[in-house]
């Protein structure tokens, strides 16, 4: 039987347009776009398309997109960017469930004598406004907030907080890396500076990122060595990667005409719904109603996570515990422990995520087999403890 992929929180595929776009890129269209040549400009030339299809998914102008290969990079940019280009300022805020690319990057600086601030969030996974004015004042760099949860899907309140942050005199900062395709992108409703995604999030190659840097924002580069990007990013450009990014940009903003997220958003009701009806004491991670469609963050009580995940992936689901960047790490996820779980019951999560080309057969594959997993992981549990 099919494998059915509900992990796409942790990366997309890349859609038919998307490979068919830079196909030519990797063969006879290679060329470097620094080059003055005919086949150096073409490439430039594709660059600058891909460019104009992601500032329109942003809501931007193009001459504030950086490309840069990963979201991880993206956030790594605009943290350290900031903070070095404004020594008057030496604080950082941020919150307690940021992806590990911002507070990684957050405590790398905190080390080098940076002041970092993380704001706590409630039980349903989301920062309240009153919490994060209360941590802010005028030593207050840059405040970063994420958009959507990759773990548990919540939506962050940016409308409320940017305002918080533009009062105080500090850079607003939002990891959307999880937001494109799923809800709409609004850099000035926001009142964002910076804003991140990356490519491979939403059907497009993975290598390929951007970050809005909005215009007169200070911003030092992280890597030198030439002009490319406008002086923020230099090195040769991966023009196949963003050519495929400029596509998925164009469907992605399509897709938030079409209907898409809110038929991914009922297909993950309908899986969350099957889960707590079939599958006893398994809880909800995160607030009922303010998710992104398609992400299910659910507490199997009495199992281990990573047992689920294997015992899964034999029956053909493929899924996930928590964020991929973070798999490898030990311990239980840290946004879901921010939210109050205890870690056995952080360890005894796992997230499904849908895209848009999952299916209602993949839902209804997913809710007959989830539930003789936990019941047998849950007996074996058992036999275990008894034994002991």
């Amino acid at each position: 039987m099919k494998p059915v992929y509900a992990d796409h929180a942790a990366t997309t595929r890349p859609a038919p347009e998307v490979v068919a776009a830079m196909l030519p890129w990797l063969g006879d269209g290679f060329a470097n776009a620094s080059s003055v040549h005919a086949r150096g400009e073409a490439a430039r030339d594709a660059i600058e398309s891909a460019r104009l299809e992601v500032a329109r998914l942003m809501g931007a102008q193009t001459e504030e997109i950086v490309f840069t290969a990963t979201g991880s990079e993206a956030n790594n940019l605009a943290l350290k960017g900031v903070l070095l280009a404004s020594p008057a300022r030496k604080r950082i805020v941020t919150t307690a469930i940021e992806h590990a690319s911002v507070l990684g990057a957050a405590r790398a600086l905190a080390a080098e004598g940076y002041v970092l601030t993380v704001v706590p969030v409630r039980r349903n996974g989301a920062v309240d406004p009153l919490d994060l004015a209360d941590a802010l004042g005028d030593d207050v760099a840059l405040v970063s907030v994420m958009a959507v949860n990759n773990e548990t899907g919540v939506l962050q309140p940016l409308g409320d907080i940017g305002p918080l942050v533009k009062q105080a005199g500090a850079v607003f900062h939002v990891d959307a890396v999880q937001a494109p395709g799923r809800i709409a992108i609004t850099v000035d409703p926001w009142q964002a500076d910076l804003v991140s995604i990356a490519a491979h999030k939403f059907h497009g190659p993975q290598g390929a990122a951007a970050l809005f840097v909005r215009r007169r924002t200070r911003l030092e580069p992280m890597v030198h060595g030439g002009q490319h990007e406008r002086g923020r990013r230099a090195g040769t450009e991966n023009v196949a990667a963003l050519v495929g990014m400029g596509v998925a940009a164009q469907q992605a903003r399509l897709a938030l005409a079409s209907g898409t997220p809110q038929r991914v958003a009922d297909l993950g009701e309908r899986l969350l719904a099957g889960l707590l009806s079939r599958v006893p004491n398994t809880t909800l991670n995160g607030d009922l109603n303010r998710r992104a469609g398609g992400t299910v963050n659910v507490c199997f009580a009495g199992v281990d996570g990573e047992a689920v995940l294997h015992e899964l992936d034999r029956a053909g689901v493929q899924v996930s515990t928590g964020s991929a960047c973070s798999s490898a790490e030990p311990g239980p996820s840290h946004v879901l422990v921010a939210m109050g779980l205890s870690a056995e019951d952080a360890h005894a999560s796992v997230r499904f995520s849908l895209g848009s080309d999952s299916s209602e057969a993949d839902i209804i594959r997913i809710a007959e087999v989830v539930p003789p997993v936990i019941e047998r992981l849950r007996e074996l549990g058992g036999q275990t403890q008894r034994t002991a």
